[in-house]
């Protein structure tokens, strides 16, 4: 299989915050994160890469809202290089919407931009805190000057983590809940299931829940989508213990071109890993 053939798949956060049939759940989380108070969902345009012609990118979720470009993505793995990869994807995002509505650069009259805001919503089981900003000036050597600076906001959303943001968006805080007892369920079962533990936990869910309607009628999918990120996490962690053992640099990227092209992880994961951007990676893959 070539780099070229390599699918995307969405993660369950993508499924429910992303898509055009809750855009009400969107605007709730947009809500949310910046302390607004919108009411009209049609006032969001979803404008999420997914194309492989962006060179193996893509994002979680990126949303036009008041000309503000809102940038969203789900890790269950921390990546400190979280705001080199989000500069990648709102450069992008940038190129896309100059295109969509015929604008040129080159002019001598000032273009008027969606202005960037960039989070990342963390829900791995490593200890971190309800909040943290991360800067791509934490890339540079220390001391150094520089004329670009990237910050993205990383926010803790485990159950019990953000509570003010959790009540401030219920469909955040019932897939938290979610990720929990599935999580809870897997550790206390003696079997290491995790399609059982994903069955119980929906069946589990609250009746008055907002989500667990759409998660019902999506099972199938939902349940995909579940057992691919853990997989993914799982593959990650043994990838990373194998990486330090052997500590092959060819090995390394080896492994992960196989692991992106059975799509056990995706492009973008891979390249971080192998410490090279999505096209770097892509590019690799072809002539290798």
């Amino acid at each position: 299989m070539t780099a070229d053939n390599i699918q995307y798949k969405d993660r369950l956060f993508t499924f429910l915050f992303g898509s055009e049939e809750h855009k009400e759940w969107t605007l709730s989380l947009y809500n949310a994160v910046n302390g607004s108070d919108y009411t009209d969902p049609s006032a969001i345009e979803i404008t999420t890469i997914r194309e492989i012609m962006y060179l193996g990118m893509r994002n979680d979720i990126s949303i036009l809202v008041s000309y503000e470009m809102n940038l969203f993505e789900q890790q269950s793995t921390f990546n400190p290089n979280t705001p080199l990869r989000m500069m990648q994807y709102a450069g992008n995002l940038f190129e896309k919407y100059i295109k969509q509505r015929k604008l040129n650069k080159y002019s001598t009259k000032l273009l008027k931009l969606p202005a960037p805001r960039l989070v990342v919503f963390y829900n791995g089981t490593a200890d971190q805190p309800d909040e943290v900003i991360l800067k791509l000036s934490d890339s540079f050597p220390e001391g150094s000057k520089s004329d670009i600076e990237v910050q993205v906001r990383m926010l803790n959303i485990n159950y019990g983590k953000n509570q003010k943001l959790m009540e401030a968006c219920r469909p955040l805080m019932e897939y938290a809940w979610l990720v929990e007892k599935i999580r809870s369920i897997k550790k206390l079962s003696d079997e290491n299931e995790v399609s059982s533990a994903i069955d119980k936990a929906i069946n589990e869910m609250p009746n008055d829940f907002i989500i667990k309607p759409f998660l019902e009628v999506h099972k199938a999918e939902v349940k995909g989508m579940l057992l691919e990120e853990y997989n993914e996490t799982e593959v990650m962690e043994l990838f990373k213990e194998e990486g330090r053992e052997e500590g092959r640099e060819e090995g390394r990227f080896e492994m992960l071109s196989d692991l992106a092209e059975k799509k056990i992880i995706t492009i973008e994961q891979a390249a971080a890993e192998a410490g090279m951007t999505a096209a770097e990676f892509v590019e690799k893959m072809r002539v290798a």
